[in-house]
């Protein structure tokens, strides 16, 4: 199953996962989005392993809410092949290798599955839609791109150490895995404008990808 956008409301998003957790008023689907038992759809009791759709939308209390749930048969796989079924999911790079990479240990992937413009590095939280043969424990991304960005605009660099740096005392960043306009290297002081996501580093929760300079103090 593809991510659909729900016409009308952006901010509102349409996956499909499996419970990872639930208690007796609330659970969570993929480790990641929170729900509520009064959202459950059809007087369906939930238990881990469930296959569910949910209608989701970002809070500022959990980052990811569901508003509606529906429990999905045993039977249901989409309309894909017989021997397997795909869906949405949400995790963290967790490890990089020569022309493949892993999401929290269990999905490969490799890079020409990833969206343009985005260079995955390890700690990243990403959207991933994946294939499970439904024969087999493994499972292959289809397609994978950032959980949430964003562009920041006349930001300071703070902080340089080796190959990696700070932005604003708040995003990270390395050269490793940064584009930048050809001539360029950040020095601390610059003033650039960046594009950004959401990503696990020590105590920073985003790195920039791309970076230009706007002025040099």
């Amino acid at each position: 199953m593809r991510l659909l956008e729900l016409e009308g409301d952006t901010r509102l998003k349409t996956v499909q996962g499996v419970v990872t957790q639930f208690c007796s008023d609330y659970g969570l689907i993929d480790e990641l989005i929170y729900f509520t038992s009064d959202v459950i759809t059809g007087n369906v009791f939930l238990k881990v392993g469930q296959e569910v759709t949910a209608i989701v939308e970002k809070d500022k209390t959990y980052g990811l809410k569901a508003i509606k749930v529906d429990a999905l048969c045993d039977s249901c796989h989409g309309n894909g092949p017989a021997d397997s079924y795909a869906r949405i999911s949400f995790g963290s790079i967790t490890s990089l290798m020569e022309g493949a990479n892993y999401i929290d240990h269990t999905t490969y992937f490799s890079l020409d599955v990833i969206c343009k413009g985005f260079e995955p590095y390890q700690g990243d939280r990403v959207e991933v839609e994946f294939c499970t043969p439904l024969d087999a424990l493994s499972r292959k991304a289809l397609s994978v791109k950032p959980l949430r960005h964003k562009h920041v605009h006349e930001v300071c660099i703070t902080s340089l150490h080796g190959r990696n740096g700070v932005i604003d005392d708040s995003i990270f960043f390395t050269l490793e895995s940064l584009k930048l306009p050809d001539g360029y290297t950040p020095q601390i002081s610059d003033i650039v404008n960046a594009v950004v996501v959401e990503s696990i580093q020590s105590c920073y929760i985003w790195r920039a990808i791309s970076m230009i300079l706007v002025k040099r103090q």
